[in-house]
């Protein structure tokens, strides 16, 4: 199986947003992107081991959605905040596990994963702030191995990057969270079509009204991602889904988007939309990009995240064969 993806120059814009209004909705109009006139590359073996692909995005030459990249690895989305405010959002992901999966919590101040990542040694470390030397020698950095991120001060995206070093807090708590692409590869070896992957783009995402579970300040609703699926492999879809409670789980809902309140499956609030044919039904997941609309919502004072669709690759096997200290979450729905 070859997988593909879109050859794109990527140029980041600094947007600050100055309006006074309290709107809690994420803005999606922030990143100036100019995609080049070439049409499309192969995956070689920096898109498919995931050490590699860290080195190429942390390198600046890789800005774009990380969908069906490293096959078999688990991605993560991102979500750094402060430590006063950190306690009260990993109680809001233990109360809404099938939305924001937990994959690892670092240390105060660390921005290198110590339980996904393993270094060229066979070790992991836990490079901080206070300790540059040994981020030098990492396998991974949270600050920069992520294609695009996003930074949000009192709910408002105010920056789009591709670097958040000079950003990254000294009192940092990084969160990761598990993402559906985890589950792509599965799906796709199952003989399930995936459209986004197919097209080379990233995938449909849209805010619902499903309500999440608050904890502290946190409070907000769920956001999903879609496949459209052909009808009669919807059944398989759930089954291959429901094996992978860390990357979503099985669907929160199948077809009818209007139950969700979704009113247009053609426009999503984030991400790009594709097609659903005739003999196809859309499938909604709970997604990862939950917390950023959370994010806002909530007015949080600063966050960092990724770009939504632009994951963070672990050397953690989807297959369960990397020794993982991760819990395995439940696959309960987020609370209505």
């Amino acid at each position: 199986m070859t997988l593909v993806q879109p050859s794109i120059t990527s140029t980041t814009t600094t947007i600050t947003n100055t309006s006074s209004s309290s709107s809690s909705k994420p803005t999606n109009t922030t990143t100036s992107t100019t995609t080049s006139s070439n049409t499309h590359h192969r995956i070689n073996g920096s898109y498919n081991n995931p050490s590699s692909f860290r080195a190429q995005v942390r390198s600046g030459s890789f800005q774009q959605s990380t969908n069906g990249c490293c096959p078999g690895y688990i991605q993560c989305n991102l979500v750094v905040l402060h430590q006063k405010d950190a306690f009260d959002f990993l109680l809001f992901c233990q109360r809404n596990q099938q939305a924001c999966p937990l994959i690892e919590v670092l240390n105060v101040g660390s921005f290198q994963p110590s339980m996904c990542v393993v270094s060229s040694e066979g070790k992991s470390n836990n490079a901080t702030a206070d300790a540059p030397a040994a981020a030098a020698a990492a396998a991974a950095d949270l600050r920069t191995d992520l294609p695009l991120y996003r930074i949000y001060r009192h709910g408002k995206h105010v920056l789009t990057t591709h670097n958040v070093t000079n950003y990254w807090p000294t009192d940092s708590v990084a969160f990761l969270i598990g993402c559906s692409f985890s589950a792509d590869d599965a799906l796709l070896q199952s003989g399930i079509p995936l459209r986004s992957i197919q097209n080379r783009t990233n995938v449909p995402m849209y805010n619902t009204n499903i309500s999440c579970q608050s904890a502290g300040k946190y409070h907000g609703n769920v956001v999903v991602s879609m496949k459209p699926i052909p009808a009669l492999l919807v059944a398989k879809e759930v089954l291959v889904t429901s094996k992978f409670p860390l990357a979503h789980g099985p669907p929160v809902c199948i077809g009818c988007p209007q139950a969700i309140g979704i009113e247009n499956v053609d426009k999503p609030d984030y991400g790009d939309a594709v097609e659903i044919k005739s003999d196809e039904v859309p499938v909604f997941h709970a997604c990862g990009v939950t917390p950023q609309n959370v994010l806002c919502q909530s007015g949080v004072e600063f966050a960092i995240t990724h770009e939504p669709g632009c994951m963070f690759v672990t050397d953690l096997k989807t297959d369960g064969s990397f020794p993982s200290p991760c819990t395995s979450y439940s696959c309960d729905a987020a609370s209505r």
